[in-house]
């Protein structure tokens, strides 16, 4: 008797080791996934850059190697200013491959040494996003610019164990450096702070 009850002991052991193994692969699997590759971010960022989408392929190279695997990104248009403070308006589309898509829209200050104006498509890099509403918060950083024309350029912003990485490839005449922060909205504001 006590031997049967000893089996049925050992063999619910068993099963629930066995259980909770295959939840932790399957969690795992699940969370890899999520992920997005750099060949899956390059293509979706010349389908969307175009033909100025010259300097793409090494700035994503340059933000895989440091920061790794994002698990979503933005694609959106933005244009700002500056006369020392600076303004930059912004919308687009967040993409996920466990949460959809979502418009966001994206707003903030800047202050520093920076002149100039420029209309650019960004594709802004996210990483550790374990909410969609975790977005919806103020990103601060620090920022360079210097281009005639036409440039590609990325900064790291961060909120809390979110980073939020912009590559942009604008149109304009900027040069200067600046500390500032972006806001995103899930609804469009004129409001940047």
């Amino acid at each position: 008797m006590l031997l049967r009850n000893c089996n049925r002991i050992l063999f619910r052991l068993i099963a629930v080791m066995f259980a909770v193994s295959s939840m932790l692969v399957f969690t795992s699997s699940t969370l890899r996934a999520q992920e997005y590759t750099a060949q899956e971010i390059v293509d979706s960022g010349h389908r969307f850059f175009g033909a100025t989408s010259g300097g793409l392929a090494s700035a994503i190279e340059k933000i895989f190697a440091s920061y790794g695997l994002p698990n979503g990104y933005i694609l959106g248009e933005e244009g700002s200013g500056a006369l020392i403070g600076g303004l930059t308006y912004g919308e687009g589309t967040l993409y996920t491959k466990n949460a959809g898509d979502h418009k966001v829209f994206w707003q903030g200050p800047s202050l520093g040494w920076d002149f100039g104006g420029q209309g650019s498509r960004t594709m802004m890099l996210v990483y550790n996003l374990d909410d969609v509403t975790n977005l919806y918060t103020r990103f601060g950083g620090v920022s360079g610019s210097a281009y005639l024309i036409a440039g590609v350029g990325f900064n790291v912003m961060r909120a809390g164990n979110m980073l939020l990485v912009p590559v942009r490839t604008g149109v304009g005449a900027r040069l200067g450096i600046n500390l500032g922060y972006l806001k995103l909205t899930p609804q469009p504001t004129w409001n940047p702070f």
